[in-house]
């Protein structure tokens, strides 16, 4: 059930990002709700859930970006298991505390998103990544961390993981 309601939520929240993008007029800047989504997976489901989930999630932003094809599958996988790492080291329950996790994950995420592009389109001859809408994108991704905090509850109540951090 949790499965389908991420699945729901991540179309949801795509089609919302993709109607306020156009509609803010900022072609090369992304609100990452994905970003938000795979870094609460990672705080609160479990393992196979979560990269289930974070795959699905991924391949859903495939399908509505113009991106080489597995990239943001790859990244949102990758995502989902750097936070899910660094999550057993820092303590993340807060809304604040997820809101500046899902910052510097956006952060991480787009610059590894960035570098694989620019070493893609350099071997075909286009140039076309933008470095320096960054720190925007960390804050936009900031303000829907903020708002999708509380839904993304609601979807997931009272679920941690099973198996307890490292440094805790």
């Amino acid at each position: 059930m949790k499965f389908l309601l991420t699945f729901l939520l991540a179309i949801v929240c795509l089609s919302v990002e993709e109607v306020v993008v156009h509609y803010l007029g900022l072609p090369l800047v992304r609100i990452d709700v994905t970003v938000a989504i795979v870094v609460f997976l990672a705080l609160r489901a479990n393992l196979l859930e979560g990269v289930i989930s974070s795959f699905t999630v991924g391949y859903l932003l495939d399908l509505m970006s113009s991106r080489p094809v597995g990239l943001y599958t790859f990244l949102a996988v990758l995502t989902f298991l750097l936070a899910r790492f660094a999550d057993a080291i820092l303590e993340v329950r807060s809304r604040a505390s997820f809101v500046l996790f899902a910052m510097a994950a956006d952060l991480g995420h787009g610059l590894v998103a960035r570098l694989l592009e620019f070493v893609a389109s350099k071997h075909s001859g286009e140039g076309s990544t933008s470095w320096m809408g960054l720190p925007l994108e960390a804050v936009l991704t900031g303000g829907a961390a903020v708002l999708l905090y509380p839904l993304l509850k609601r979807v997931t109540p009272g679920s941690d993981h099973a198996e307890p951090g490292l440094l805790r």
